[in-house]
């Protein structure tokens, strides 16, 4: 117990200094920052009650906070490969692409996304990892049966002339999903816990749509009027937004990301070597009565091409998020049961690179009609107009 005191004092200290340090340099920018919480992984792997205050203290405040000395993390070795994989030749990732850009392929929401003319909002390549590495049987009886397909369908690993890299590619993103996945349990533990609602941590038991994206925003070629915020006219490679659930971020040394405090987006620290940002979303704010904060954050344009990595975990398919852990019923609770429900709706509209603006019922092969502007669309009984944002959501 002491120890355990000890170690949260020494925690406090460090954000102490950090501020510290930040006003002697004066960053504006990064002072406001400077007592986000960052907790060293085993830490939070203590369940520590001081630990559980201090997470949901940043997360109340600021919306985010950090996981620091993450261990058998390595960035740097990330990096290289996910560089390497965008690297690949155009017929190599093709062979990867969902089944909207390579019709031969079944895979809809799980592998490659190219890059897409530089109009709207969104100018990158993707590829979606998700759990499952083997074929799941769908009733296909079931009225969900077609955004239910998607959830659970299987990986796609790439196949190029070097098999050595295609080994490691796979090791080194299936071992960075479950790891990721580790952290955020972690942390809705803490949040249950410091809340006295163990039974959130329930909601999370299969989190079939759970995904780790690999993200490479290419410099844009040209300008256009929807790169510009509707904030304060910054040009941005990500527009403002708000995640949906539980999102575990990489920024590795990009600086660019940005969030919202006090009235002001604010630049947020980058993730380096050994760390994690931790963020939640707008359905956990809401099943949680708001106690926590989901925070809007965007991404300025910048001059190089930009990597990151975010993950994206979920409550389970069949998951009730009509009802906060009060009993209270949540914003999105007047039209959907489950989260299933949900992410029929939600799903097409923050991929647009990937799926339709709608699923129709049936329909899992999912293309964007010709002509159809996919930045005009809203988010389903979200608490504010977002512009369209790729995927639950990336920085």
């Amino acid at each position: 117990m002491i120890l355990r005191f000890l170690q949260f004092v020494c925690i406090a200290i460090i954000s102490y200094l950090a501020f510290v340090i930040l006003e002697l340099h004066g960053n504006r920018n990064s002072d406001k920052f400077a007592l986000v919480a960052r907790i060293p992984y085993n830490a939070l792997q203590s369940h520590d009650t001081h630990v559980d205050a201090l997470i949901y203290q940043s997360m109340k405040e600021y919306g985010f906070f950090f996981v620091t000395n993450v261990t058998d993390y390595n960035a740097t070795v990330e990096l290289d490969y996910l560089k390497r994989f965008f690297s690949l030749p155009d017929r190599v990732k093709m062979m990867l692409a969902v089944n909207k850009h390579n019709s031969d392929n079944r895979n809809v929401y799980r592998g490659y996304g190219p890059l897409q003319s530089d109009t709207g909002t969104q100018y990158k390549e993707l590829f979606n990892i998700g759990p499952y590495e083997d074929e799941v049987y769908v009733n296909l009886t079931d009225a969900l049966s077609d955004i239910r397909s998607i959830s659970v369908e299987k990986n796609v690993w790439p196949t190029s002339d070097d098999p050595q890299f295609d080994a490691e590619f796979k090791r080194v993103f299936k071992r960075g999903f479950n790891l990721r996945r580790n952290v955020a349990l972690l942390i809705l533990e803490s949040i249950s816990r410091h809340l006295n609602h163990p039974e959130l941590i329930d909601r999370f038991t299969h989190h079939e749509f759970s995904t780790l994206g690999l993200r490479q925003y290419p410099i844009r070629k040209t300008i256009n009027k929807n790169m510009y915020s509707s904030f304060d006219s910054m040009p941005l490679m990500e527009m403002e937004h708000e995640d949906s659930t539980v999102t575990v971020l990489s920024t590795f040394s990009n600086a660019g990301l940005q969030a919202l405090n006090d009235g002001e987006y604010l630049d947020v620290p980058c993730t380096g070597d050994t760390s994690f940002m931790i963020n939640v979303g707008t359905l956990i704010s809401d099943i949680t009565d708001n106690r926590v904060l989901a925070v809007n954050h965007r991404v300025k344009q910048t001059n190089r091409v930009r990597h990151s990595i975010p993950f994206f975990l979920n409550p389970s398919f069949d998951a009730d998020i009509s009802l906060s852990l009060n009993g209270r019923r949540t914003t999105v609770g007047d039209k959907y049961k489950i989260f299933g429900e949900w992410m029929k709706d939600y799903l097409p509209k923050v991929e647009p690179a990937l799926l339709r603006s709608k699923l129709a019922p049936g329909d899992t092969t999912l293309d964007v009609p010709n002509g159809e502007d996919d930045t005009s669309h809203d988010l389903p009984n979200s608490k504010m107009p977002l512009k369209t944002h790729d995927g639950l959501l990336q920085l």
